[in-house]
C-alpha cells in the first residue's frame, strides 16, 4: 500500500541495512545518505520511465552529460533572474486570491487543485514565457496531459509486469502514454520554435525592442547559452530541460504549499504569528511583494521548512551505486539501487525531538546549530541537489503570504485523515479541505 510505504519503513530505521524487492529489482533502503559521495550520482533504474517524456535532461541524465548540463544551467538560476519572476508570481497569486475569495465564508472546500493550477501557471510563464491560463482554463489539453502523464508513469513504476515496452504497449497504457507524450512534446516544441524566432527578430532589429519587450524566461537563457567550446544547446537539448522544468517545477511546489496550508489551518497560533509578521511588513496595504519583503519574512520561511520536513514533496528518491562499497559493514555491489527516504529521515528523533509535532521554531538559526546538514533534505543534497530550490521557496513564500494577508485558514481534516500517498510526489489521498474567512483589516 502506498500510504503504508512512507510510514512503515520507520520501524527499520535502526537496522544496519534494509533490502526490498520491487518486482525483479532489489532496492536498498537507506536512512542515512550517500548524497555526499560524488561517485554515487547516477539515478536508479526506476527513472528510465521518465526518459520518453524528459529525455536525459538534468533530472534523468548521468555522468559527464549531467555534469556538463548542470554547469551550463546553474547561471540561469541566478538571483537576478529569480527577482524578475516575482512579477509573475504576484500576478498569479492575485488570480488565486480572487478564486479563493469566492469560497470564503461558504464552508469547507478542497483547495488542492486551486493551488496546483496557480503553480502550473507560474512555471509555464517562468520556464517558457508562455501564458496558459491554467487557473481559468483548466480544461486545456496541455494541462490535462501534464497531470495524466505523471499518473501514468507512477502506475507503471508500481507494476513490474509492465516494465518491458512490449507488454506495456500491448496490454498496458502504452497507447494513452504515447498520445499524452505527443501533446506535451508538440506544445513545448512549438513554444521553443516561437521563442527562438522572436529572439532572432529582436536581435536583428534593435528598434523593435521598444515597447514590446517580453519578460525573460528560462527558455530565453537556454536559447542563448553556450558551452566552453562555444556550442549552443540543440533544440532537443532545450526541449529536455523545458519538459523537466515543467514536470518538476509545478507539482512539487504545489504539494508543499498545500501541506503548509493544512498545517497552518491546524495550528492557529502559528498562523497568527505568520500574519503578525505579514502585518509588520505590509500593514493594511495590498501592494505586491518585492524582494526586500521576502527577506523580512523569516518565520514564514521556518513554516515552509517545517512543512517540508513533515511532508517532503518528494518522499523518496533513488540512486544507483556506481562502485563497490561498504555500508554499515555490508558489501554493496556496483549497480545496486538505493532508495533514500526524506519522509523517514526527517522524522529521526535524534535530529528532531517529538518529530510528529509541527514546530516551525526548529528552523530558527539558533536552533539549527549542530544539526547534521543532511538531516533535512527536501531538495535532496550534495552535487545533485535541486537546482530550483530558491525558485521554489520564493514561490511558496509569495503564494502563502498572499493567502494569509487576505484570509484566515481553518483546516477541516485531522492529520490521520490525510493519508499521504508516496508516489513521485507526496499527495494527500483526498485533497486538502479547508474553510476560509476574509480578514477584516484587509477589507
Amino acid at each position: 500500500q502506498k500510504h503504508e510505504l512512507v510510514n512503515d519503513f520507520r520501524q527499520f530505521r535502526d537496522s544496519p541495512l534494509l533490502k526490498i524487492w520491487i518486482g525483479p529489482v532489489p532496492f536498498l533502503v537507506l536512512f542515512h545518505t550517500v548524497l555526499n559521495n560524488p561517485v554515487h550520482m547516477d539515478k536508479a533504474y526506476a527513472y528510465k520511465f521518465l526518459h520518453p517524456w524528459l529525455g536525459t535532461g538534468l533530472l534523468t541524465s548521468t555522468g559527464d552529460k549531467w555534469r556538463r548540463r548542470r554547469k551550463l544551467l546553474t547561471p540561469t538560476f541566478h538571483f537576478s533572474i529569480l527577482t524578475e519572476f516575482l512579477e509573475v508570481m504576484n500576478e498569479q497569486a492575485e488570480v488565486l486570491v480572487e478564486k479563493l475569495d469566492k469560497e470564503a465564508g461558504k464552508g469547507p472546500f478542497n483547495c488542492f487543485n486551486h493551488i496546483t493550477l496557480c503553480a502550473l501557471d507560474i512555471i509555464c510563464e517562468t520556464a517558457m514565457g508562455k501564458k496558459i491560463y491554467a487557473q481559468s482554463n483548466y480544461d486545456s489539453e496541455y494541462v490535462q496531459c501534464v497531470y495524466k502523464m505523471s499518473d501514468i508513469i507512477t502506475r507503471r513504476q508500481r507494476m513490474p509486469w509492465f516494465w518491458p515496452d512490449l507488454f506495456y504497449n500491448y496490454f498496458g497504457e502504452g497507447w494513452e502514454h504515447n498520445r499524452s507524450l505527443k501533446v506535451l512534446h508538440s506544445f513545448t516544441s512549438n513554444v521553443i520554435y516561437e521563442r527562438a524566432e522572436y529572439i532572432a527578430y529582436i536581435e536583428s532589429d534593435s528598434e523593435s525592442d521598444q515597447g514590446m519587450r517580453k519578460r525573460r524566461a528560462f527558455l530565453d537563457m537556454l536559447l542563448k547559452t553556450t558551452d566552453e567550446e562555444g556550442n549552443k544547446l540543440t533544440h532537443q537539448d532545450i526541449q529536455e530541460e523545458v519538459d523537466t522544468f515543467m514536470f518538476r517545477g509545478h507539482d512539487t511546489t504545489a504539494a508543499a504549499m498545500n501541506w503548509a496550508i493544512h498545517l497552518l489551518g491546524s495550528h492557529p497560533e502559528v498562523q497568527r504569528k505568520v500574519q503578525q509578521e505579514l502585518q509588520e511588513v505590509f500593514g493594511v496595504s495590498d501592494r505586491p511583494i518585492n524582494t526586500e519583503d521576502l527577506k523580512k519574512l523569516p518565520y514564514l520561511e521556518c513554516v515552509i521548512k517545517e512543512s517540508l520536513r513533515l511532508f517532503p514533496s518528494v518522499p523518496f528518491f533513488a540512486r544507483s551505486i556506481c562502485e563497490d562499497c561498504h555500508i554499515n559493514g555490508f558489501k554493496v555491489p556496483k549497480g545496486a539501487n538505493a532508495i533514500i527516504m526524506p519522509y523517514s529521515l526527517h522524522r529521526d528523533p535524534r535530529h528532531f525531538p517529538q518529530p510528529e509535532e509541527f514546530r516551525p521554531e526548529r528552523f530558527m538559526p539558533e536552533n539549527c546549530v549542530g544539526r547534521h546538514p543532511y538531516a533535512f533534505i527536501p531538495f535532496s543534497a550534495g552535487l545533485r541537489n535541486c537546482i530550483g530550490q530558491r525558485f521554489a521557496v520564493m514561490e511558496e513564500k509569495v503564494i502563502l503570504a498572499s493567502i494569509l494577508r487576505y484570509f484566515n485558514v481553518e483546516a477541516c481534516q485531522k492529520r490521520e485523515d490525510l493519508r499521504p500517498l508516496g508516489e513521485l510526489i507526496l499527495r494527500p489521498e483526498k485533497g486538502i479541505w479547508i474553510k476560509l474567512e476574509k480578514r477584516k483589516q484587509q477589507h
